[in-house]
């Protein structure tokens, strides 16, 4: 066990480190077979805002067999004083050395937490490269990124692709049995290679072209499955939910309960990674829902729940199961909070119903700012649409709203770009327009433009990203453009984006760049504090590797991509057809309205089984 004591006046939210909050599970390490730290590579507060660490740490530690505990990458003021006094990576719960566990597990939440993976391996005194460990934890990873493992496949010992709770039992069950067995390394992921949505990389040989595109990806052990295929929940009611949250000391970044109300998304727009990964919709039912949400007001005392979702509006029994839920937390105080609104579903009614407790600020995601780009990316919704709603809105006392654009967006023209202020423009004439005493005060627009990255398995995979130069020149033509006194405008830093661009559509070489880019210092890139783009820069260089090959060109339909092992269930002739429609500015209606044969019906569930 580690003793960080002396450490704890001298860092930074010294509640990070020290574990012991309300509602954390305590086992006797001495009476556990198996030990399985989930790490999180961000900050304690980023991490404990996560659903799936939530779920898969209660329902992991459910096991009589298997202790769960929690793992995040320290701040850089505790990470000086761990490597200054010896101190190796720990765990939350028994404050012991992540080597010492039997499994570390990471979520791969965002591509530019990789370095923050290499760093807490290199912290725990784990060897980086998978080849090299002869003992201590397997390592593992899952998540939206894991969808393209390949950047991370020289230092992950195996990927889980697609929904955790469906699959780690099977692994901690075959786990226990190579265990017993005492077989070597190499037996135990021969065993979970035959999982379905298990993928051990050091089973495959890569071979490149000249001109550096993939000629080939062939398995060399026959356990190794030609394509891994993603693991879902069909019944959301059957499987485990936790009816406890662990409550942090300290504020976190989504510091509520956190209620999923389902899974997927029926609207298909061609950017949304999130969109494909975790098709079919599947619901929870309105009774299940409820009886959750009363375990979880009485277990944490939090006083605002979030329904949770790729776009909560779009659940079918919105409506009733407010009703019950206001039922329940009204009387305490408790508020309702629906982030990811559609604006074209948004009615005054059920924002009335949800925020009687207090009003928060209003948030859409119109995406592009002209109608010919909306219908380019497949959004499906008007100008009329946002018109109509903000109205609603401002005539129901709201006067601040968000509005989350792209730039970069395939076919993008300077008109597009400028759509957004016009857009602006629009909301603003709704605000002005309802007379002075009916409306709120205080009105305010703020925008947010983040940049086009093309994301594995969606439609615009094969679609060049921008330039870092091209980026910044949209910036600041909006910046002169927003002249707007009510607007603000926020942007996303594109030297950032950039590099997520490489690592979302990168291949195995990469994993070299990213343990150059952590021996030089690299750590915590998406935060602005640590971000250096000198350091990545000069990573590339000493790999010999061109980072524009992944980013800027145009990837050919019958090129190999690194990710082609992998599969959603959502078909490759879907993803080209979409992409042919977005040249052609066409669209595609939503799964509820019409099935467009993505291919997703082969796991027979959710909207499709409808």
């Amino acid at each position: 066990m580690t003793d960080i004591t002396n450490f704890l006046d001298k860092v930074e939210k010294p509640a990070r480190y020290t574990g012991g909050e309300w509602g954390i599970v305590k086992k006797d390490p001495a009476r556990v077979s198996i030990r399985f730290a989930f790490c999180f590579p961000d900050v304690y507060e980023v991490g404990m805002s996560n659903l799936g660490l939530k779920i898969l740490y209660s329902l992991i530690n459910n096991r009589s067999d298997t202790y769960c505990e929690r793992v995040f990458a320290p701040w850089a003021d505790m990470e000086e004083l761990m490597r200054k006094n010896a101190v190796p990576l720990f765990s939350l719960e028994t404050h012991e050395c992540v080597g010492n566990f039997d499994l570390a597990g990471f979520s791969l939440q965002y591509e530019m937490s990789y370095t923050n993976v290499i760093n807490m391996l290199d912290l725990a005194g784990i060897p980086l490269l998978s080849k090299d460990r002869s003992s201590g934890p397997f390592i593992c990873a899952g998540g939206p990124c894991a969808f393209n493992p390949e950047p991370l496949a020289d230092i992950i010992d195996f990927f889980v692709i697609g929904e955790g709770e469906e699959v780690i039992n099977e692994i901690l069950d075959t786990y226990a049995e190579w265990k017993k067995s005492g077989n070597a390394r190499l037996d135990f992921l021969e065993q979970i290679a035959k999982i379905e949505g298990v993928y051990v990389p050091r089973f495959y040989d890569v071979s490149y072209n000249e001109d550096g595109t993939i000629s080939g990806m062939v398995p060399n052990n026959p356990n190794a499955k030609k394509t891994i295929k993603k693991r879902i929940v069909k019944d959301l009611d059957s499987i485990f939910y936790p009816e406890s949250f662990i409550v942090p000391y300290i504020e976190i970044v989504h510091d509520r309960i956190m209620l999923e109300i389902f899974r997927g998304c029926i609207r298909g727009c061609r950017f949304c990674q999130a969109g494909i990964i975790y098709r079919p919709v599947r619901e929870r039912s309105r009774e299940r829902l409820v009886s959750l949400a009363k375990a979880l007001i009485k277990s944490t005392g939090y006083e605002e729940i979030s329904l949770t979702s790729l776009s909560s509006s779009d659940y079918s029994m919105l409506g009733d199961l407010c009703e019950n839920l206001i039922a329940i937390t009204e009387p305490h105080n408790i508020n309702i909070a629906m982030p990811s609104l559609r604006i074209d579903n948004f009615t005054l009614d059920l924002m009335d119903k949800i925020q009687r407790v207090r009003k928060s600020t209003l948030t859409f995601a119109p995406e592009a700012g002209t109608q010919r780009l909306r219908d380019v990316i497949n959004k499906n919704i008007t100008t009329e649409d946002i018109a109509q709603s903000t109205r609603q809105a401002f005539e129901g006392g709201y006067s601040s709203v968000k509005l989350y654009f792209m730039i970069g967006l395939p076919t993008e023209t300077e008109e597009d770009i400028l759509g957004i202020p016009n857009l602006i423009s629009v909301i603003g004439d709704q605000y002005y327009s309802i007379p002075k005493e009916k409306r709120g005060k205080r009105f305010t627009v703020t925008i947010s433009t983040s940049c086009f990255v093309p994301k594995p398995h969606t439609p615009f995979q094969w679609e060049p990203q921008d330039s870092i130069e091209s980026f910044e020149g949209k910036q600041r033509l909006l910046q002169q453009a927003i002249n707007q006194r009510y607007a603000k405008y926020n942007w996303h830093n594109a030297d950032i984006s950039y590099l997520e661009g490489v690592f979302a559509r990168g291949d195995r070489r990469l994993s070299s760049v990213l343990i150059a880019a952590v021996k030089k210092g690299c750590k915590f890139d998406s935060w602005h504090d640590f971000f250096s783009m000198e350091k990545w820069k000069s990573a590339f260089d000493e790999c010999n590797i061109n980072p524009d090959f992944y980013t800027l060109r145009r990837r050919a339909y019958d090129e190999i991509l690194p990710w082609d092992h992998i599969s959603t269930g959502v078909s490759k002739k879907f993803l080209i057809s979409e992409n042919e429609k977005a040249k052609k500015e066409q669209t595609t209606p939503n799964c509820r309205e019409k099935c467009s044969g993505c291919g997703i019906s082969a796991f027979k569930g959710g909207v499709c089984r409808e």
